[in-house]
């Protein structure tokens, strides 16, 4: 009977050991990340999209100007691009940052230009980049496990000259792609195109002029039912949106947000860039010291306060998650 009672003490032992054990190593893989900002509520429907409970974390950061987060639902990672330094960065929760492809966005052998900018999925997940110093739109032809600077040229003039510098783009069910072409970055004298336009790529390589009316066009994005164009412009600071037809011809142009006055008063003087939109239309758009979140309707709910120079945004694969580029950091916004 001792002999029974001393085996089942060891036992007991051993099982508890091993639980401690086993909690101990769930414990380390809960990362804790720093946090920054606050939440600015102006209607009630805010917390429908962003919980009061939601931290702005820092899941990265050491970077020069971080820019083109995208989700990358296949091999659950995030890309994203460190423009002046011309490479890509992978983060993934388990590993963190690691280089991804460098070069990014500029392949020649002179002059160090800027690389990749704004980044997008097609709907086969092939990775389809803004390359700034190349002055194209290119899709990565490597892998994502075993990444290599290749690229196939995707367009690279219109009328017969090249683009200033392809910013931020969106791709349609079809597979249209519109993206933005201001001058950021472009060298002196190097400029071809007098203005600084929208474009669409439609399926078959031909490149269609949407509109050049803004001097600095930047982000873009398309409602979920590709009927409406939203257009971020820097300078003026603007945010306004079109109704825009199969053949790409914009109409009923509105002003969403004037970002003027905004603007005088932010810490950041950040201008209007880049967005990701919900799949029921609500926008989120980074801007003057923050990410704005507009209704379908373009009601601005509230603001993700980051007080930071903040550039762009993506959504994970459910939209549980919002991505920020902010300057030389990358945030994560959980979402409900």
């Amino acid at each position: 009977m001792k002999i029974f009672l001393k085996l089942l003490v060891i036992v007991a032992l051993v099982l508890g050991c091993k639980e401690k054990s086993t909690n101990k190593k769930k414990n380390d893989e809960i990362k804790t990340y720093k946090t920054i900002g606050y939440l600015e509520k102006l209607d009630d429907n805010f917390d429908e999209y962003v919980p009061p409970s939601a931290k702005i974390e820092v899941i990265a950061g050491g970077f020069t100007w971080t820019e083109g987060p995208v989700w990358i639902p296949k091999v659950q990672c995030l890309l994203f691009s460190d423009v002046p330094q011309n490479i890509n960065y992978k983060w993934t929760e388990k590993e963190g940052v690691s280089e991804f492809l460098n070069p990014s966005g500029y392949t020649g052998a002179t002059k160090k230009r800027q690389g990749s900018n704004g980044m997008f999925l097609d709907h086969q997940e092939n990775l389809i980049l803004c390359q700034t110093g190349d002055r194209v739109v290119a899709r990565y032809t490597g892998s994502y496990s075993n990444p290599v600077s290749k690229f196939e040229v995707i367009a690279n003039q219109f009328e017969g000259k090249r683009f200033n510098a392809p910013n931020d783009l969106t791709i349609d069910k079809k597979g249209n792609i519109y993206f933005t072409d201001p001058n950021f970055g472009i060298e002196e004298g190097a400029k071809e195109i007098p203005y600084q336009g929208v474009y669409k790529i439609d399926t078959k390589g031909q490149v269609k002029l949407l509109t050049k009316k803004w001097k600095t066009p930047n982000g873009i994005g398309l409602s979920p039912d590709e009927k409406t164009l939203y257009i971020a412009n820097s300078e003026p600071a603007m945010f306004v949106s079109y109704a825009v037809s199969e053949e790409g011809i914009l109409t009923n142009e509105k002003l969403i947000l004037d970002m003027k006055d905004i603007l005088k008063k932010s810490i950041s003087k950040q201008k209007p860039d880049g967005m990701a939109i919900k799949k029921d239309g609500t926008v989120f758009l980074t801007g003057p010291d923050g990410i704005f979140v507009f209704d379908k309707n373009g009601i601005h709910l509230g603001t993700i306060k980051t007080n930071k120079l903040t550039s762009n945004c993506a959504f994970n694969e459910d939209e549980s998650v919002l991505y920020v580029s902010c300057h030389q950091l990358i945030l994560r916004i959980k979402l409900k």
